[in-house]
């Protein structure tokens, strides 16, 4: 699923505008609004839909200025299931979500739109 555009607290992704943070899920669609448990740091747990169809690779933003944590034992968790994890602050993970998206169609994004 191609982005369209992305700006502070909001996405568009194949036309649709979302206000909340969103998971995009390949051939599963968009999951939005998308909650941490921890809030600004990103577990496992937060990445149940994910790891439950896991993708050649995990896109993540970690947020317009980056304030998301993305601790070693996530990215560790999904190495561990051989999903090859891209950190980046939101803007510059939407590019390369798109990017990517054109080499493969298992790529999976789990992008935070705010701070």
């Amino acid at each position: 699923m191609r982005v369209d555009s992305y700006a502070f607290g909001r996405i568009t992704i194949e036309g649709q505008a979302y206000a909340k943070d969103v998971l995009i899920l390949p051939g599963r669609g968009v999951r939005s609004p998308w909650w941490r448990e921890a809030g600004h740091n990103l577990t496992p747990a937060d990445l149940r839909e994910v790891l439950a169809d896991p993708p050649q690779t995990l896109v993540i933003g970690t947020g317009y200025y980056g304030n998301m944590a993305v601790p070693e034992a996530t990215l560790q968790a999904l190495r561990e299931r051989g999903i090859e994890p891209v950190v980046a602050r939101t803007g510059e993970a939407v590019a390369e979500l798109n990017r990517l998206q054109q080499s493969s169609a298992r790529i999976a994004a789990a992008l935070h739109l705010t701070c």
